[in-house]
């Protein structure tokens, strides 16, 4: 997501960066790029005039355009207005009602009211606790309501059971009631959509409301909707009077318009975004995270937060044991090849990590993609036990039956091979030197940052999100930035110390954030 306004604007302020001082002229000149970027990623013309008024307001001013580094004060009010316009921070879903909590889904037909009402409920059930009831109150469009009843057995998650002519008002009334009788925390309303806002949709809506008492009301908008998103959020807040937004599809948009222009013009908060077509595949939205990615500074609480949900502790533990001894074999290297599957491929871990962004079409171009994984994958599969464990036993006729194995040829093998080799060797490397690379690589940074009774990194299994940011804020602040190409990262914990080798340009220093939280 974001991709198109990422390059764009990168490109851009970098130039303004790169100069020792700046003029008037040169912001302007800027702005006008910043302005054509925005509109070229589908964002609300009143959305970015307001924008582009109020960085040049703070731009020009003779404090930025003096100071000792002009061009990075100017990137710095960019991302802060970047933060206001996206909204206030994170604030998910509001349970804080008596229970049962009426959620109320709104919005058009096709834009994934019924799905998104499902994984939220998921989510509610999985991270919150919480008992929750579904209801489908959408009667006109074809099994829409066996649709939700469908989703309610994939999760495991109760749906109120379905009575054939009853409209969406009674369904409302009889899903609160039946939420208080059957001890749930919180109900979802999925109500019905139309193809475009009409008057019928309104009044239906408004009626909804007005029996079901909803403590919250989230429009869900397909974010691939555009320029269209402003009437639609404009519409449905004057009519229905919106709580959040939940915008579905970012994923697959490159250009993020929807997102900047619907905040800006509802005042509403962005509270949700679905990534993905799984059920987990739900998000909070993070105004500060999503500035920090647009502008390529990365995203690490994210992708802390990422391999914490994604990558079993113990194995990591035993993998991070055996490494410690200098042993790396090809199963070892499959178990990192599927952690980093599970956390969203190559090129979603380089989205998140500072000055990478650039990095993942330049690894496109070299061939290093998520389906060279799969290939790799199928290479280590269709190798025996044996093999596996002892590479070297690896010869001209076993390669030709595993090529055959695995529709692949002996020189993809021998690049798996290779890079296997250079993994295990750093594996040795590391395993000698006590408290690991990590802990010397970050020991300087530390000291620079207050921590320095600390050996090295802090342990970050003890933290929640908030005091994650508090700490890269702290480094921020210290004037602490990531070296260039990230060597010194270090980076998560099993995927094997780095990716070097991999056919094409090396990517060191990938290795290990130590301590994170356990997974549940």
């Amino acid at each position: 997501m974001f991709e198109n306004l990422q390059d764009r604007l990168g490109s851009i302020l970098n130039g303004l960066t790169g100069r020792g001082a700046l003029s008037e002229a040169d912001v302007s000149a800027a702005l006008r790029e910043v302005r054509r970027a925005l509109l070229e990623a589908d964002v609300a013309l009143e959305v970015v005039r307001g924008f582009t008024d109020r960085v040049r307001e703070k731009a020009v001013g003779a404090a930025v355009l003096k100071s000792i580094k002009p061009g990075q004060m100017v990137v710095k009010i960019v991302h802060d207005e970047l933060v206001d316009m996206l909204g206030t921070e994170g604030v998910g879903v509001d349970l804080n009602a008596a229970a049962p909590v009426v959620i109320m889904m709104v919005g058009l037909q096709g834009s994934g009211k019924t799905t998104t009402t499902g994984k939220i409920a998921k989510r509610l059930t999985d991270r919150e606790k919480k008992k929750v009831l579904m209801a489908s109150l959408d009667t006109r469009r074809p099994a829409a309501q066996e649709q939700l009843r469908q989703l309610g057995v994939q999760t495991g998650i109760d749906v109120l059971p379905i009575i054939a002519g009853q409209s969406p008002t009674d369904i409302a009334s009889r899903a609160v009631q039946a939420a208080k009788l059957g001890g749930h925390d919180v109900v979802i309303l999925d109500t019905a959509g139309r193809t475009h806002i009409d008057e019928p949709l309104m009044v239906e809506m408004a009626e909804i409301k007005a029996k079901s008492k909803p403590h919250e009301i989230l429009l869900v908008a397909d974010s691939l909707t555009g320029q269209d998103a402003v009437n639609l959020a404009r519409n449905f807040d004057e009519r229905v009077g919106i709580t959040g937004l939940v915008l579905t599809r970012m994923d697959g948009d490159g250009r993020g318009g929807a997102a900047l222009s619907m905040r800006a013009v509802t005042g509403k908060p962005i509270k949700l975004i679905g990534v993905g077509e799984k059920m987990t595949e739900l998000e909070e939205f993070h105004p500060r995270r999503i500035a920090d990615r647009i502008l390529g500074m990365g995203d690490i609480v994210s992708l802390v937060e990422k391999a914490a949900e994604n990558i079993d502790s113990e194995k990591a533990a035993a993998m991070a044991a055996k490494m410690a001894k200098g042993k790396f074999d090809l199963d070892d290297l499959a178990e990192q090849l599927k952690q980093m599957q599970k956390m969203g491929g190559m090129g979603s871990i380089m989205g998140l990590m500072p000055g990478m962004s650039g990095m993942k079409d330049k690894m496109a171009a070299a061939g290093l993609n998520d389906k060279l994984f799969g290939r790799q994958l199928a290479i280590i599969s269709s190798m025996t036990k044996a093999e596996r464990t002892n590479p070297d036993i690896l010869k001209h006729s076993r390669k030709k039956r595993i090529a055959a194995g695995s529709g692949t040829d002996a020189a993809e093998i021998n690049k798996l091979l290779k890079m296997h080799r250079q993994m295990a060797d750093m594996m040795k490397m590391m395993g000698g030197k006590k408290g690991g690379m990590m802990k010397q690589m970050m020991g300087g940074l530390a000291g620079k940052m207050g921590l320095g009774g600390m050996g090295g990194m802090p342990d970050l299994s003890g933290m929640d999100p908030k005091q994650l940011e508090a700490l890269a804020k702290q480094a921020e602040a210290a004037g602490i930035k990531p070296p260039a190409g990230l060597g010194g990262m270090g980076g998560l914990p099993g995927m094997g110390g780095g990716l070097p080798g991999l056919g094409g340009p090396k990517l060191p220093g990938l290795g290990g954030l130590p301590g994170l939280p356990k997974k549940k």
